[in-house]
């Protein structure tokens, strides 16, 4: 078990508009923190002084956006190193990175799904290692959803298996994401997580989404976490323990006292984690 050092509870990603409000959250605030180093490498002025406040007061956790770990160009290694001194200088509980790319002569400006094939895996596996070498550190993947599949040679969960273990890295597992692509790919939400290596999940992401059809979910990270997916983590929970979970929200953010409360929502289940399974149908998609 890999979980990040001196992380743990129920955290929540930290947004600027934010950002004053969490220097003296209403109690209980949340354990730990969350931010896309992107967007605050090299910030300056009062938010600069803010994030630095924040980061003297709270365990934080870095998820990144644009390393484009499966891309087809060249790792950027100068990217990794800023990167790794940003995590340095702010003490950087983790780092965690998304099992997509994002860049194909040029930034794509988003987190597009790779090819379930050995030749994914192997390329994937080897610009980890690069990364986890230049920053000294393990660093966690993302699940990712996805809403088209390219044509592979091995199911989501064989692939994301094989990147782990050739990698030896851990797993950052989105659990609205096994949510949201079980609902659209048309498998068990339960079996997929069940068949995840309990012993490389660092941490958890929750999170809420937006129902275009009956079959068709979108990962919004724009609305309040849905009954099924708080199900799916209490079964996340029942297999792995009260692992370290965060509550992602990008857009439409209600007052920071209702984000609290469903980080607090979080920690009840996690709580509650070695409590017996309840008598209830399976979670399958489109439930």
């Amino acid at each position: 078990m890999n979980r990040p050092e001196g992380i743990t509870g129920a955290g929540l990603g930290l947004r600027r508009a934010i950002a004053d409000d969490l220097l003296e959250p209403p109690a209980p605030g949340p354990d730990f923190l969350e931010v896309a180093p992107e967007n605050w490498m090299g910030l300056g002025g009062r938010p600069g002084r803010t994030f630095r406040q924040l980061t003297e007061r709270h365990p934080f956790i870095a998820h990144g956006l644009s390393l484009s770990i499966g891309g087809p160009e060249a790792l950027d290694t100068d990217f990794v190193a800023r990167v790794g001194d940003f995590l340095d200088v702010h003490g950087f509980h983790g780092y965690s990175e998304h099992l997509s790319y994002c860049s194909a002569d040029g930034h794509l400006y988003d987190l597009m799904p790779l090819p379930f094939t050995e030749e994914a895996v192997h390329h994937v596996a080897g610009r980890v290692r690069t990364v986890q070498e230049i920053l000294g550190r393990r660093i966690a993947l993302e699940n990712v959803s996805y809403y088209a599949t390219h044509e592979a040679g091995m199911g989501e969960l064989a692939f994301i298996n094989a990147v782990l273990e050739e990698a030896d890295c851990d797993l950052l597992l989105d659990v609205n994401n096994v949510w949201v692509n079980a609902t659209n790919h048309g498998y068990d939400a339960r079996a997929f997580l069940d068949g995840l290596p309990a012993e490389r999940v660092a941490y958890l992401h929750v999170a809420g989404h937006y129902r275009e059809a009956e079959d068709l979910i979108i990962d919004t990270h724009g609305a309040p976490v849905i009954d099924p997916v708080w199900a799916l983590l209490e079964h996340a929970y029942r297999r792995l323990g009260p692992r370290p979970t965060l509550l992602e929200r990008d857009f439409n953010l209600p007052p920071l006292p209702e984000l609290l409360d469903e980080v607090e929502a979080i920690r009840r289940r996690q709580a509650t984690a070695g409590d017996a399974e309840p008598e209830e149908p399976r979670v399958h998609a489109g439930a």
